[in-house]
């Protein structure tokens, strides 16, 4: 995959990644990502990290998937029931040998039929 292109933008990449990775791993606003880069004394407004957002953030985040290691063949289904809104439902995990989880399922009722 191409290195992702930053010519033509005033801030050095360094900054809009950093700016991108702010909003996406917090719970942001642009405006809040506005206010803690203009703490540091950086001049950039909403609007930019906005347009920096849309550009870069599916680039940035399809390097990590790429990077992030495949999931083991060994695997297992986590069983737990949860209250939620004050409602008992269960919570289907299945979990990777290293504890990465794969994938979350949520039912109100458990499956009653038994395998064969």
């Amino acid at each position: 995959m191409p290195p992702i292109s930053y010519a033509r933008h005033q801030f050095p990449p360094v900054l809009i990644q950093h700016a991108v990775w702010l909003y996406l791993r917090f719970t942001l606003s642009y405006r809040d990502v506005e206010d803690l880069l203009a703490e540091r004394g950086v001049d950039v407004s909403y609007e930019t990290v906005r347009r920096w957002v849309l550009k870069f953030g599916p680039l940035i985040a399809r390097r990590l998937r790429r990077a992030h290691p495949k999931p083991s063949r060994h695997w297992h289904l986590d069983e737990m029931v949860v209250r939620i809104a004050g409602k008992a439902v269960y919570l289907w995990r299945a979990v990777d040998h290293e504890g990465e989880v794969l994938d979350v399922l949520v039912q109100r009722r458990r499956d009653k039929r038994e395998p064969p």
